[in-house]
């Protein structure tokens, strides 16, 4: 007898047997044994192991081992049939959950899209029915030294749990992948640590004070606050970077940033200008800015805010007068480089600080005359790039401030606008710490952010929540300055301002650094899955 129609026939005894299915062993044996046969009858007994495995509990272990060659062979199709039907070999048998996801894990390392998808399927299918032993054998595989199963388990896993309902992530559950999560990230690359957070969210860990503080200090302890920072260190400067982006959605009136903005104050920022990248420093920069909203008190308060003040001052120039030989010898004033985003972010995060010891610039007259002055030069380069953006802007629709163009003119006008109602609150006598401003780099929604840019263009005044945008550009600067003559008679004859066009970057600034993965050896040859190790 042809042995496709053999198995045609073991299945119909098998099926029709239904109480006394225990008695046909040997037919459902010699299913088994098909998995050695030819295409047709790798994939039929595929089938009628999964429809008939529960029968025959005494056969586990040659069950699973019969699927799991199918699960090897060369034949994609095969291997895609016997990876579905996998689940149902659990349905009534939920003991070889843990032992059928640990293998299923391993296939993640296949090249090919359709098998990968298929075992997304299968895991998510093995989820809903024991939860718990999937997560344990899943992050036993996490355990291994494979950076691409590691990588490719972990998105898995932050895809699959966006999407279940949320009945199934019971209590215990959660518990035990937060379990997981933590013991992961005692060993994680910069890449694995975002993965990790994003599994932890849909934990619905975030959704109490308590498991927020618990996210913040996992993050802190990735930043590993112990470490002296150094500046040549980059995947310290990159994991500190990255970490500290994944714990700003957590902080609160209860949940403080306090750790963070010391650190940075600390550490980082008197090593500023060892730091190569300009846009790393930026992004250090804003994160100050950001943990400053929710800073609890600070000691010592008066040397942090003095790092803090210190460094602002570096982006706050004095107007200094230069001879100009071309003229006679009379004066003119520099033209100079100005920081708008760096500024934004300094000036800010000093208004907010500065509120934990307001005599900080009243207390020493030198300090304020001075940067009073910085402030009122600062004040009148913001105002007049605030005139010509507004006058770039007042004739665009909607539709246009969606444009690129149009999201970077308008992002510059909230930064200007924020400098300059920072700067006015700082230059009352004494200084004030009232002002309230969105930077401009939080994310806005672009619809409502290009129909209120519209509103302010046709030169109403702007304040730092008249206007939004999508996505986060690259430093705005300007290089200008009004020229000031010094005539003859000793009196200033002030020249129009004039704000030169065409100075602010089109491009996008990179959310945060590229990760350096750590390598944890070479990928695992062959086909063969590991047996023994469940």
């Amino acid at each position: 007898m042809d042995i496709i129609d053999k198995l045609y026939q073991h299945y119909e005894i098998l099926n029709e047997a239904k109480d006394d299915i225990a008695k046909h062993k040997k037919e459902y044996e010699e299913i088994l044994s098909a998995v050695k046969g030819s295409d047709k009858e790798k994939k039929l007994a595929s089938q009628f192991i999964a429809k008939f495995a529960k029968s025959f509990p005494e056969l586990e272990n040659e069950t699973i081992d019969a699927m799991f060659d199918l699960c090897e062979d060369d034949d994609v199709l095969i291997r895609k049939q016997a990876i579905k039907d996998l689940v149902s070999v659990c349905k009534d048998n939920k003991g070889a959950v843990r032992k059928i996801a640990y293998a299923l894990a391993q296939i993640l390392q296949s090249e090919d899209n359709s098998e990968v998808t298929a075992v997304h399927n299968s895991i998510a299918s093995l989820y809903q029915i024991d939860p718990a032993a999937t997560i344990e054998a899943l992050f036993s595989e996490l355990a291994e030294d494979n950076e691409v199963m590691r990588e490719r388990t972990l998105k898995m896993l932050a895809m699959k749990l966006r999407t279940l309902e949320t009945g199934v992530m019971k209590p215990e559950v959660k518990e035990l992948l937060i379990k997981e999560c933590k013991k992961i990230l005692q060993d994680v690359t910069a890449d694995e640590f975002v993965l990790v957070m994003a599994i932890l969210g849909q934990c619905k860990i975030a959704d109490s004070v308590s498991g927020q503080q618990q996210l913040v200090d996992l993050v802190a302890e990735q930043c590993n606050f112990t470490q002296v920072f150094n500046p040549a260190d980059q995947e310290h400067l990159d994991r500190i970077i990255i970490c500290i982006k994944h714990a700003l959605p957590y902080f609160s009136t209860q949940v403080k940033s306090t750790a963070f903005v010391s650190y940075i104050c600390e550490q980082v920022l008197p090593h500023r200008n060892e730091i190569g990248q300009s846009e790393q420093k930026l992004d250090i920069f804003k994160l100050l800015a950001e943990l400053s909203s929710n800073c609890g008190p600070l000691d010592p308060v008066v040397e942090k805010i003095q790092i803090v003040y210190d460094t602002l001052l570096e982006y706050m120039p004095l107007p200094p007068p230069v001879t100009d030989e071309m003229n006679g010898g009379s004066t003119v004033e520099a033209e100079i480089r100005l920081e708008f985003t760096f500024v934004e972010s300094l000036i800010f995060a000093f208004h907010q600080l500065a509120r934990q010891h307001r005599e900080f610039l009243t207390e020493d007259a030198e300090r304020s005359k001075d940067f009073r002055t910085r402030l009122q030069y600062f004040a009148r380069g913001v105002q007049g790039y605030m005139k010509k953006l507004r006058e770039s802007l007042q004739d665009k629709g909607v539709d246009q401030l969606k444009d690129e163009e149009g999201r970077i003119k308008v992002t510059a006008l909230r930064t200007t606008s924020n400098i300059n109602s920072l700067i006015r609150d700082l230059f009352r006598n004494p200084p004030s710490y009232k002002a309230m401003v969105t930077l401009s780099f939080k994310p806005a929604n672009a619809s409502q952010a290009a129909k209120q840019a519209a509103s302010v263009a046709v030169g109403n005044e702007t304040t730092s929540e008249a206007v939004g945008v999508a996505k986060r550009h690259a430093p705005i600067t300007f290089e200008s300055s009004p020229p000031k003559v010094r005539a003859n008679n000793d009196k200033f004859v002030r020249q129009p301002y004039v704000v030169p066009t065409g100075k602010f970057s089109a491009n996008v600034s990179a959310q945060g650094s590229d990760s350096r993965p750590r390598g944890r050896g070479g990928y695992r040859g062959g086909r063969g899955y590991r047996r023994g190790g469940y």
